[in-house]
């Protein structure tokens, strides 16, 4: 089954964003490890369902939108050993990192735009 990205409101889903501030001359850096991590390590925990790097046009900003089934998922994974590995590698790289888990609370589309 192929997971995708899908911002509903009221769906239950665990969104992470975590906002990292980094030197623009290691923004590409940072988005190529959190990329690997996610596919060595965050695809393979239970409860992970999907996960988009936004890279800033001011090369200043990494934005990491994750969404795993619950809090409960996303915790657990924050107690893995490989997990806590390539998060340090992400920290040492960052001038700073704000995660938080959000609730989608309300989502607007244009008419008849695809979703």
């Amino acid at each position: 089954m192929t997971r995708t990205t899908k911002i509903e409101a009221g769906s239950g889903i665990a969104t992470l964003i975590n906002v990292f501030t980094v030197l623009p001359e290691r923004q590409a850096e940072l988005v190529a490890l959190l990329s690997r991590a996610t596919e060595e390590t965050m695809r393979g925990r239970p409860g992970f369902l999907s996960a988009n790097l936004h890279a800033s046009a001011d090369g200043e900003r990494v934005v990491n939108y994750a969404q795993w089934e619950s809090e409960a998922h996303f915790r657990a994974m924050l107690a893995d050993p490989a997990a806590q590995e390539h998060m340090a590698q992400a920290a040492a790289l960052a001038e700073s990192f704000d995660p938080r888990i959000y609730a989608v609370e309300s989502v607007h589309h244009t008419p008849g735009a695809p979703s």
